[in-house]
């Protein structure tokens, strides 16, 4: 995740289904979805229904065991769902279900910033349609949604009753402005927000807009289905430690259904205090469910010595030291955000290293089973898991499960294999992050790249955070936007044609190649005329800015960026011995993935550690959605992402330089293109578009999701 929370700043199973024949369903189904839909590109403002690979129609449930809820009730109050010792429990018809296969969902749709609730009924209905075939059984929201989708939710259910769709439902702090929770103000806001969730799920709520908030009136009871919440974020743990020194004479909690044990401290009480005030107004409707707050390995309970960053182990927070008490039926949990690639603790700490599971060393494994046995008096839930499909990666990790780089077939074998890891350790649940690739998210190695007021607006590929999802939400481009002709010349060499048609995450270039085709290709950028100086890689072009090279015979190619453009340096310095080669006047382009540390125990020195992220990968996206190029006869299909060009929001036509590390912004009146190979310059024409403030993307399951499917409904069964 970065150095920061950057995540939140949001019945028995069908047959398991061999892989192949999942996925011909999936692509048969999916055709007809198409055709069905007329896959028109939607504006991100005006969203239509789609079904997502024919989740929805294919046949009804088979025999088996109800995942029907059968509360139990225990002094009064009746719970979907109990936590004592530590098992987990959903009360079933078909008996209690003790692993719960989850997903987180967000609240926004490509074109929206975090707090602007842009999903529409539509894209719910069809959404749980979907987290229903691919076997998830328990949907987590961060923040109370819309009324739409909870209308949507109780519609769902009510079609499937033996196979219904869990809420885990979250509670967001309205108010991260101040960072002493203690604050009247931060207290005041979060207790009416915890009300207001209690209300919503039971249908009872009306809100005027606010920005950030969702408005409406939510008429539609849920808590038939509500299995447990999860309030509060990711705590900084600079801001935690500052505000228990502010706050450490607060007085211990005793309410009537949650206490602060004895070590609790501040931020503890805190927590503690409003689990209570949840609960007695859940209890006031005669129900209860299991209360838990957020967690990340940044603030574990447990001690990282050999964690290099100071911050990563300075702060430790305990769900032990929340307890319920015997009026609570319903119980606690531990709940985690806990991803295979950080903090770097799990790449030093012995007792990780030396973790045995399926027969080899797993940190990660050893990590989650250590948290487990921490909490000895609760159950544990990994609440956020998973890896991303992008090809940027933010950091490196063992068994190679890291913060990027991940195809999409890959990056779904690694959350299967993590979903079966968590539930064969042991634990209560986990929930997958996450839906939907989110387009306004940001990570540490790219943040500095781009415009932040309009990263939502266009779909990078080099930042990891924005491809975590199940669903991708691919960029489609305007359905105005013709293809343009930048060279028709049968004649030309290297090349003879050269089309061009951009879109939020790509200029996609066709090339017809000449006669005979070259050996290797270099395609240069010019995206600001006023710079000049060594010629591009393979080429005597010294106007652009930025180049592919491209080695046809080989397939391997290579992007590269003129110095002042090289965005590295907003980041960090790196030793020039550490990057790799390049032309003079030339940087390949690398992201950071790891600063230079120190091991705290043992002192070893730790170097940077960079991504060639500029390493073109030749074949089919369909194959690997990290190829970038292929060759079709006697013409290229190239990809060229916007960061590798340079842009930092090609929306409005912007190019980020680095001066004096920071970003400054400069107007590219478009794109030049040159093609060069063996010393032969050919100049082409120039890629234009127009500025957009409203994009447009279509949504598709993901090529594997297959595989996590098989994953989710064994997990089940296995229940």
């Amino acid at each position: 995740m970065g150095d920061f929370p950057l995540h939140l700043v949001q019945a028995p199973p069908r047959p398991r289904f061999g892989r192949g024949k999942a996925l011909l369903i999936g692509v048969v189904t999916l055709a007809m979805c198409l055709f069905l839909a007329g896959a028109v590109p939607r504006p991100a403002l005006r969203s239509p229904a789609f079904a997502i690979a024919g989740m929805t129609g294919i046949g009804s449930p088979p025999a088996g065991r109800s995942w029907a809820p059968s509360p139990a009730s225990t002094a009064g109050l009746s719970s979907v769902a109990t936590a004592a010792g530590q098992e987990f429990a959903l009360h079933t018809a078909g008996g209690d279900v003790t692993f719960l296969p989850g997903v987180n969902l967000g609240s926004t749709t490509p074109g929206y910033q975090p707090g602007e609730l842009s999903i529409s009924a539509a894209q719910y209905r069809t959404w749980f349609a979907a987290m229903s075939w691919l076997g998830i059984r328990v949907v987590r929201i961060y923040t109370i949604h819309p009324p739409a989708f909870y209308t949507e939710l109780a519609a769902h259910n009510r079609a499937n009753p033996d196979r219904p769709l869990y809420l885990m439902q979250g509670v967001y702090p309205p108010d991260e402005s101040k960072r002493n929770l203690f604050d009247r103000a931060v207290t005041e806001a979060f207790r009416t927000e915890l009300l207001d969730a209690a209300e919503a799920v039971r249908g009872r709520l009306s809100r005027e807009p606010q920005r950030g908030r969702a408005s409406g009136t939510w008429r539609t009871d849920v808590t038939s289905w509500l299995a447990g919440w999860i309030i509060g974020a990711e705590l900084d743990p600079s801001a935690a430690t500052a505000s228990d020194q502010r706050n450490a004479s607060a007085p211990a909690v005793r309410g009537k259904f949650f206490r602060s044990t004895p070590q609790a401290s501040p931020t503890e009480r805190w927590l503690a205090a409003r689990m209570d005030e949840l609960a007695t107004a859940e209890a006031a409707d005669g129900l209860s469910q299991p209360i838990a707050f957020v967690n990340w390995p940044t603030t574990d309970p447990l001690r990282h010595p050999e964690e290099p960053l100071e911050q990563e182990d300075l702060y430790q927070l305990d769900a032990n030291h929340v307890q319920p008490t015997a009026a609570w039926p319903a119980g606690t949990f531990a709940s985690y955000h806990a991803y295979p690639y950080y903090p770097d603790f799990q790449r030093h700490e012995p007792a990780l290293q030396t973790f045995r599971y399926a027969g080899r060393p797993d940190p990660y494994a050893g990590y989650v089973t250590a948290l487990k046995r921490h909490h000895r008096t609760m159950p544990t839930m990994i609440t956020e898991f998973g890896v991303p499909s992008s090809l940027g990666s933010a950091h490196n990790s063992p068994l190679g499960r890291t913060q990027g780089d991940h195809s999409e077939q890959e990056a779904m074998r690694i959350d299967a294999e993590l979903l079966r890891l968590i539930k064969e350790q042991g634990l209560a649940g986990a929930f997958l992050f996450g839906w939907v690739d989110e387009w306004f998210k940001f990570t540490w190695n790219t943040i500095e790249h781009q415009d932040p007021e309009r990263r939502q607006l266009w779909h990078d590929p080099l930042t990891n955070e924005q491809h975590f999802g199940l669903i991708a939400m691919d960029a489609a481009g305007s359905p105005d936007a013709a293809t343009q002709y930048l060279l028709d010349d049968e004649d030309g060499w290297p090349v003879r044609r050269i089309t061009s048609r951009v879109d939020e995450a790509f200029v996609r270039l066709r090339i017809a190649l000449g006669t005979p085709a070259p050996g290797t290709l270099t395609l240069g950028f010019d995206v600001l005329p006023g710079l000049t100086g060594p010629p591009a890689p393979g080429s005597a072009n010294r106007a652009a800015d930025a180049a592919f090279f491209l080695d046809l015979t080989a397939r391997t190619g290579q992007a590269y960026l003129r110095k002042q453009l090289d965005p590295l340096p907003l980041d960090v310095t790196v030793p020039v011995a550490a990057r790799g080669p390049a032309p003079i006047g030339w940087q390949r382009f690398e992201l950071i993935v790891d600063r230079d540390l120190t091991v705290p125990t043992t002192g070893e020195k730790l170097p940077a550690e960079l991504q060639n992220a500029g390493f073109l990968r030749y074949g089919s996206s369909t194959v690997d959605s990290r190829a970038l190029w292929e060759r079709d006869g006697d013409s290229l299909m190239v990809r060229v992402p916007w960061a590798m060009l340079g842009f930092a929001d090609p929306s409005k036509h912007m190019v980020g330089l680095p001066v004096d590390r920071k970003l400054t912004m400069q107007a590219s009146p478009g794109i030049g293109v040159t093609a060069s190979a063996t010393g032969t310059d050919q100049t082409t024409g120039h890629v234009t578009w127009t500025n957009w403030n409203r994009p447009y993307y279509t949504e598709r399951l993901k090529q594997g999701a297959d595989v996590f499917r098989d994953a989710a409904l064994e997990t089940a069964t296995a229940s």
